[in-house]
């Protein structure tokens, strides 16, 4: 043996006895939150351009502060007030200032609704006085200052309320509100879980108006659920849900006009949804947006509510498949607007005129806008995010609204998002990557140098030196014609000679990404225990994934799940070839859509795939909402064989390997009977399963022990059966 040889040997003995050193993470670190990472409070910028708010809660005391910090300094300069000053106020955990920052709304005693919804108590603090008023004694939801700060909008059991500041007054601006029938200023589940808002209504700019939604969802079937609790007999929760095919809330767009008191009705013909709601900047202009049921047609109108609410379209969006909705509209000073399009193939930002004439496209290339940050108009820049340095990496940017003089204000290969200070003199970036924990710095907007660091993760680092961490590594693979995006986690003594059992993890909906390059999620310190114990961890974004175009995104039209199967048992079937993969031991796992994934692949992949795990799987798009599910496959009288020649109930025959399916009994999302269809379906075709049910637990199945005790229960089903 040469001396060079004798050296490698050294090393890899050196290398392994360091390893063999290091500690397995564990499910209990994992859970009990050791490997958090420290976060930056969500900042607020003032409006001078120069500062910023943080909530600050100390838990000693179980006291709240607003504080004020200077973007320059980073250093705290005061606090507008804080908790233990103000007796009559519990500790709050969110604040909304009014358009002059003189007074805050602050929230307290929030409970959940649903996934985006909250019912609380709120206040109202004065900064001038130093005075706190109650707005309410009852649980409220979304309470809104007016433009002036003199008086709250709010919404109490689907009523609208206002409350008047000066004299402490109450007057209820609608009556016919009534439980799982009409419901005003707020969304139903189905809008609040996928056009992802809540609150309904939109002060004008002068504070003269109020326009609302209202939702008679009379008509909406009804969806009810056990709530097993620890009384003698469970409670029974009904709410609207409105499942594919169904009938939704029929929507329409109301007008309050504080001087008369009167509410009028805007006409808008025929629209189905109405997902969006904005007043312009001139107080007599209101734009709504709405979308045909096919959500093929996507319409921005502008309301004159000085003339009679008269209607005038400014835009039309259509598209072979869907349109998606989203937050970029940003009206300028004269009400020119920016609005986001994949009109050209990609989401770019588009510059339009007034009354709706497209002046030029802002962003253009094959890469997508992923954020609108805002525009400056002293300088005439937009600020975004995007994928112009690869799908699984974001960076910022700004550029002239013509579309020219664009520059990239980040460097590092990863992650990167923005917050910026009000008149867009600074940003405070977050960064990560798969190597690095998030890092949050000060940068100047104009060149995005960088002028201050302000907090890392540097000792999660040093504490993951003696941890079996594994790299993850980026590549891409290619299957059925297209080079997707994989990353792949090995053993840290990987041997390539030796035979590793394989297990995919993957998430496949619309839009979605699970393969990027930013920093360790639970998940991921799941996959290096697994990596641990000796197996590769492997994740693939087939078609029908997003940022990488519309026509990529959009191929599994009609098709939900039959695509994205083929893909990942194409997957499974590729790297089982690997030399270092046993091909008899290949496993997948998913959650929500993914479960649905992982079921369809171990039975229309048999051959494949030995083992798979289901959590909160859809297992029939019949079963799922409106919105989402007609989105992607139109509704099931139109594409019936698109429902059921992918649903994993109609072949249960062709389960092979070990199956594991897991769901919440209080799932209002996805619901349990989608999990007990395909028991049953399961049981009479006599095979064999693993299942578990938790008990009242919602679609994310957490809450105590419950996520340590499901993690344990699918890390010892792959060890026993993978």
């Amino acid at each position: 043996m040469n001396k060079y040889a004798l050296l490698l040997l050294l090393l890899c003995f050196l290398s392994s006895v360091v390893t063999a050193q290091k500690k397995e993470v564990s499910l209990a670190e994992i859970w009990g939150g050791e490997f958090s990472t420290e976060g930056l409070d969500v900042l607020r910028s003032l409006k001078n351009g120069k500062q910023y708010t943080v909530l600050n809660f100390k838990r000693d005391t179980r006291t709240s502060s607003i504080d004020v910090y200077d973007y320059a300094t980073l250093e705290k300069v005061e606090t507008i007030l804080t908790s233990a000053d103000l007796p009559q106020l519990p500790y709050f955990t969110s604040y909304d200032f009014s358009n002059d920052e003189s007074k805050i709304v602050l929230a307290t005693e929030i409970e959940p609704i649903f996934r985006h919804s909250t019912l609380g108590i709120y206040y109202l603090y004065d900064r001038i006085s130093k005075s706190v008023v109650k707005v309410s004694d009852l649980k409220i939801q979304e309470p809104t200052l007016s433009p002036d700060g003199s008086k709250i909008t709010y919404v109490y059991k689907n009523n609208i309320y206002l409350f008047n500041v000066a004299d402490g007054s109450t007057l209820q601006l609608t009556t016919d509100g009534e439980n799982n029938k009409i419901i005003n200023g707020v969304t139903d589940w189905v809008y609040e879980e996928e056009f992802s808002f809540v609150r309904a209504f939109e002060w004008n700019a002068d504070g003269s108006k109020i326009a609302f939604i209202r939702f008679d969802e009379t008509n909406v079937p009804e969806f009810s659920m056990d709530l097993y609790g620890t009384d003698l007999y469970p409670s029974k929760h009904t709410f609207k849900y409105p499942k594919a095919g169904q009938e939704n809330s029929k929507v329409s767009v109301h007008l309050y006009d504080l001087g008369s008191g009167e509410i009028s009705k805007v006409d808008l013909g025929d629209a189905y949804y109405i997902p969006r709601l904005k007043w312009r900047n001139d107080p007599a202009l209101l734009s709504v947006q709405t979308l045909n049921r096919h959500q093929n047609s996507l319409k921005l109108w502008s309301v004159d509510v000085k003339n009679n609410n008269k209607v005038s379209l400014l835009l039309e969006e259509t598209d072979k498949a869907y349109v998606d909705i989203s937050d970029n509209l940003t009206f300028l000073d004269d009400d020119s607007f920016i609005w986001s399009s994949e009109r050209d193939g990609y989401n770019h930002l588009y510059l339009y005129g007034r009354n709706g004439d497209l002046k030029n496209q802002i962003t253009q290339g094959n890469w997508e806008v992923t954020t609108y940050y805002g525009y400056d108009r002293a300088k005439d820049r937009v600020y975004y995010q995007s994928t112009q340095n690869g799908s699984i990496n974001r960076d910022v940017y700004h550029i002239g609204s013509n579309g020219k003089k664009g520059k990239r204000l980040t460097q590092k290969e990863g992650q990167h998002s923005a917050s910026f200070s009000a008149d867009h003199t600074y940003f405070i970036n977050t960064f990560s990557n798969a190597s690095t924990p998030p890092e949050y710095t000060l940068h100047r907007a104009s060149d995005g140098n960088k002028l201050k660091d302000i907090k890392d993760n540097s000792q999660l680092l040093e504490k993951l030196e003696g941890y079996k961490i594994a790299s993850k590594e980026f590549s891409t693979i290619s299957i059925h014609g297209n080079d997707l995006n994989m990353w792949m986690i090995k053993p840290m003594d990987f041997d390539p000679a030796k035979k590793y059992p394989l297990l995919l993890f993957q998430y496949s909906g619309p839009g979605s990404q699970s393969v990027a390059n930013r920093w360790m999620g639970t998940n991921d310190y799941w996959y290096q225990l697994l990596a641990a114990d000796g197996y590769i961890i492997a994740c693939v974004d087939g078609r029908g994934t997003g940022f990488k175009g519309s026509d990529f995104k959009k191929t599994t039209y009609l098709n939900l799940v039959k695509y994205e199967t083929e893909d990942q048992i194409a997957v499974g079937r590729k790297l089982s070839e690997l030399p270092y993969v046993d091909e008899g031991r290949t496993g997948i796992w998913g959650w929500s859509f993914g479960g649905h994934m992982a079921t369809n692949c171990i039975l229309k992949g048999n051959d494949v795939f030995e083992v798979a795990i289901a959590v909160a799987p859809v297992t029939s798009w019949r079963f799922y909402d409106t919105i989402y599910t007609e989105r992607f496959m139109r509704t099931p009288a139109e594409n019936a064989a698109g429902y059921d020649d992918n649903s994993p109930f109609n072949y249960p025959e062709m389960l092979k390997g070990k199956y594991l399916l897991v769901h919440g009994s209080g799932d209002d999302n996805v619901h349990v009977q989608n999990t007990m269809r395909m028991v049953e379906a399961l049981v009479q075709a006599n095979k064999q399963f693993d299942w578990a049910i938790y008990p009242d637990k919602n679609h994310g199945i957490y809450g105590g022990n419950t996520r340590l005790h499901l993690y344990t229960k699918m890390t010892n089903f792959l060890k026993e059966n993978l």
